[in-house]
């Protein structure tokens, strides 16, 4: 079963050879299996380079893949409203992660924490890109 949801930014930092990501990822994939909601796989595919199709589809096919069920979409639209409620406003695509990494028990691995920082419940972990690698 799946341990980490991965957020877009690594994912594409990974495809495109960052050494930090490459490794960070690896590593975490010792600990735990690594997933994606399919939201990813859309925002990885849009960003995607012609050049990178193969590569893509290989790092994409080694990862846990979370649909967009009833459940989540009702969750994500929950924290959409609850967000604009609280002034914390968050967008349709980190609502539909955070609502899959919460319906499937997962900690959220991303490089954009306050992105998700107004939602209950969430576990995160954070990759600094800053960092050496």
């Amino acid at each position: 079963m799946a341990t980490y949801l991965l957020d877009t930014g690594l994912l594409l930092r990974h495809l495109r050879g960052q050494q930090s990501a490459v490794q960070f990822l690896r590593g975490l994939g010792r600990l735990g299996r690594l997933s994606i909601a399919t939201v990813t796989r859309l925002e990885v595919h849009a960003g995607m380079k012609p050049d990178e199709r193969y590569a893509t589809q290989k790092l994409l096919s080694r990862l846990v893949n979370y649909n967009l069920d009833r459940d989540i979409a009702d969750r994500a639209g929950d924290l959409i409203a609850t967000g604009q409620r609280a002034g914390k406003p968050i967008s349709v695509p980190d609502a539909i992660i955070a609502a899959t990494a919460l319906q499937h028990n997962l900690t959220l691995v991303t490089m954009n924490p306050d992105d998700f920082g107004a939602v209950p419940g969430l576990s995160a972990l954070t990759f600094d890109d800053r960092a050496p690698g």
